[in-house]
């Protein structure tokens, strides 16, 4: 996802939940610069990284792995054909470039992490997967995600959006378009019309 603002609820929610987390997307940065590493021109919300180190503590605290990429794909300009290269996570961002999708190490490092998984929640693409060649971290994900025997299910339209692009949409459990309602059932455990379609089964078992 874009922003940790965004996310942090649900991220939160999902600490207590899951065994690993895969962090991906224009978040990652925010991240990268609450560490302590350059982040260019890339997305990153400075109020945030605060937040982003108490999530990185709560990780450690509760036993889960929090998994970072370890290198970045980045570019000076984002539009299909831009030059690009690859950075290590450590070494940072330059001031004119951006970060746009994870690199290969990072991509191998999450699909040999992914092997062994038994039930997957994918939400976001991992970088801006409309424009080539910054869609191949995304495609890679798919890929993976597609040949596991895990129960996969995919949440927001954006990540719908990828799956079906790349023809994968059969080998996934469950599409979900609803990103954002998805995150919020994830985060608060309820939504009003599932609130409403129990109470009315429960209606129809009484009568």
């Amino acid at each position: 996802g874009a922003k940790v603002s965004s996310k942090i609820g649900v991220i939160k929610s999902l600490i207590k939940r899951v065994d690993a987390l895969f962090l991906g997307g224009g978040m990652v940065y925010t991240f990268m610069r609450a560490l302590g590493h350059p982040v260019g021109k890339s997305i990153c919300e400075e109020d945030q990284l605060e937040v982003a180190k108490q999530v990185m503590e709560q990780c450690r605290q509760k036993g889960v792995k929090l998994y970072l990429p370890v290198d970045i794909v980045v570019t000076k300009e984002i539009q299909e054909g831009a030059e690009y290269k690859v950075v290590s996570f450590e070494e940072g961002i330059e001031s004119d470039y951006e970060g746009v999708d994870i690199g290969p190490k990072t991509l191998k490092l999450y699909s040999e992490a992914l092997t062994d998984a038994k039930s997957i929640l994918w939400n976001g693409p991992v970088g801006v997967f409309e424009v080539s060649p910054f869609d191949r971290g995304t495609q890679g994900i798919a890929e993976v995600l597609a040949k596991l025997d895990a129960s996969v299910i995919v949440g927001g339209g954006d990540s719908v959006a990828a799956v079906k692009k790349m023809g994968l949409e059969n080998a996934m459990k469950h599409l979900s378009t609803g990103g954002g309602a998805t995150l919020e059932y994830l985060e608060f455990g309820n939504l009003p019309g599932i609130e409403v379609l129990k109470r009315t089964t429960s209606l129809e078992k009484k009568g």
